[in-house]
């Protein structure tokens, strides 16, 4: 059914949408909405956040985008030091959290808090790890109760330092996608939900206003491999058969029996957060890996209204979302992340989903991300918006163009947004070409980036009335040529490390957009008419 509906899009869209006319008036009366994209952002692990880089790249992001939140794995991992055993006693050592969130807390970014790993004195003898720096993913339940204690003192200890009005403004997330058995969380769904029992009843214990949510799964999937207490990968799935994928039926991991679980044990959900991703790897038996599917370009907007419906006939109708992970893939390897597709996505899914969601967190703001290790290249698929050595890719564009935008919606459509800020009047519109004929995939997993370099221009045709004569507008345009620092790399011969003189001209060209200034006429009138090219964004913003 859903591809004859891409079908039929694309084919009304080879009459009408390429040469429409868009007529908005400067005065009109708009809808208020939510700036959701900025709430949060994702970032690799706690200890990553005491580097000046990632710092600074922090300060960058939310000068620039307005994050408002970060959100990190590891705040108990053993190099945060939070855990001391000696005979059998436990103390507790909050000195690297402290330095960690007292730096963001003056940077005006505040910590969307993943209660996870295992401290190895809590995990389970010859606990499982994950990723090089060996986070402990095996529960030992015997140790829950201590669990409970370390997560009581840590909530408390935040309270203490930093103030009860302060810390109510957070958010506690239990765990990071504990349905992958082979992945994060080396139990059961049922000792994931005695953990966030044990999670959540310690955290209001300290006070019962704190807001605390999970169960922070992996992305949707179109089967039952996670219906049962752990991972199937009998390999017996509907995802290798089915015709298209985007035809049938998906549902996130683990949501309803976590929501069915907290409403039998009486436990709080203050938000249900989940990872919606447009991409699926069920595993194959018969070569031993994960076959990798791309969904279609509105996947993410299906997914967060099944979650919308989901939580609505629930126990917690008013529960917040948040989904605290999202990108083209979760795949820190993916060649797509540095180029220019990803940005025209990122924008057409975050204005799609306004009124939908409290956030839709990216995956990452930076490449100091080291869940494989470090990058091989400066550039080597990193989920960062920003690379290691600082250089801003389209993606960083993409969340800076939307910050910009104002708080009143006066006008939608498929390629253009034309919104005003309520606080001064002023006028902003973001205009993108996210190509009709790539709808079916999204960009990601990609090897080979040419069939992406291609795609159906449009045509711009916008018309702003009702402005005073000689209001000034600044454009911004972000393409293939202009702010594409990937292919500016590219043409430079790829140097590998760039010299300190190179990266000084690659951050001038990477942050250098396209810039112009029109002027409303006589009449107070702005006329646009321009192609966009495939990927392309214009920012076009009132000055004056």
């Amino acid at each position: 059914m859903k591809k004859l509906l891409i079908t039929g899009a694309f084919m009304l869209s080879m009459f009408t949408a390429f040469s429409q006319d868009v007529k908005v008036k400067a005065s009109q009366s708009g809808e208020k909405f939510e700036h959701f994209w900025s709430k949060s952002v994702g970032a690799g692990r706690a200890n990553e956040g005491l580097r000046a880089g990632w710092l600074e790249q922090l300060e960058k992001v939310q000068q620039e985008c307005g994050f408002e939140f970060v959100r990190f794995h590891g705040i108990f991992h053993d190099d945060m030091f939070p855990v001391f055993e000696k005979d059998g006693k436990y103390t507790y050592n909050w000195q690297y959290i402290d330095d960690l969130f007292d730096r963001m807390l003056d940077l005006n970014v505040r910590p969307f808090v993943e209660l996870a790993f295992f401290p190895t004195p809590l995990a389970a003898e010859n606990s499982k790890t994950q990723f090089w720096w060996k986070a402990n993913i095996t529960p030992d339940e015997s140790k829950y109760g201590e669990w409970h204690n370390l997560v009581k003192a840590f909530t408390q200890h935040c309270v203490d330092r930093y103030g009860i009005d302060e810390v109510l403004t957070w958010y506690f997330e239990v765990w990071n996608e504990p349905n992958l058995h082979y992945g994060f969380f080396d139990g059961t769904k049922s000792q994931y939900f005695e953990l966030y029992k044990q999670s959540v009843l310690a955290v209001r214990s300290v006070d019962e206003r704190l807001k605390v949510g999970g169960p922070s799964s992996s992305n949707f999937v179109a089967d039952g491999r996670y219906d049962g207490e752990v991972e199937s990968r009998s390999g017996d799935l509907i995802t290798f058969t089915a015709d298209n994928i985007n035809d049938l039926e998906w549902k996130g991991s683990w949501i309803e029996d976590f929501l069915a679980y907290c409403e039998k044990e009486k436990l709080p959900v203050d938000f249900v957060s989940t990872h919606p991703y447009p991409t699926d790897y069920p595993f194959n038996p018969t070569t031993g890996k994960g076959k990798d599917f791309s969904r279609y370009v509105n996947s993410t907007k299906d997914d967060i209204e099944w979650l919308n419906k989901t939580i609505k006939k629930s126990a917690y109708p008013n529960a917040e979302i948040h989904l605290t992970e999202w990108n083209t893939s979760p795949n820190s390897r993916d060649a797509m992340h540095d180029f220019l597709p990803p940005a025209a996505y990122i924008t057409k899914v975050n204005l799609d989903c306004i009124g939908l969601t409290n956030s839709l967190a990216f995956w990452t703001f930076t490449d100091i991300f080291e869940e494989k290790g470090g990058g091989e290249s400066i550039f080597h698929g990193g989920f960062g918006m920003i690379n290691y050595q600082g250089l801003v890719k389209p993606s960083y564009h993409a969340y800076r163009m939307l910050h910009h935008l104002g708080d009143e919606k006066l006008f939608k459509n498929d390629y253009l947004f034309v919104s005003r800020k309520s606080g001064n009047g002023k006028v902003v519109a973001l205009a993108y070409n996210y190509p009709e004929d790539h709808y079916n995939a999204v960009p990601s997993s990609i090897k080979k980036i040419d069939k992406y370099e291609n795609g159906k221009t449009r045509q711009l045709k916008f018309k702003l009335t009702d402005l005073k004569p000689g209001t000034q507008f600044k454009i911004e345009t972000l393409d293939k040529d202009h702010g594409n620092i990937y292919n500016y790399w590219e043409k430079m011969g790829k140097p590998e490390p760039p010299t300190r003189e190179q990266i000084k001209v690659m951050k001038q060209y990477a942050e250098g957009l396209k810039t112009e200034i029109i002027t409303a006429n006589k009449k107070g009138v702005v006329e646009l008419d321009r192609e966009l090219s495939p990927w392309s964004l214009v920012l076009i913003e009132q000055v004056n």
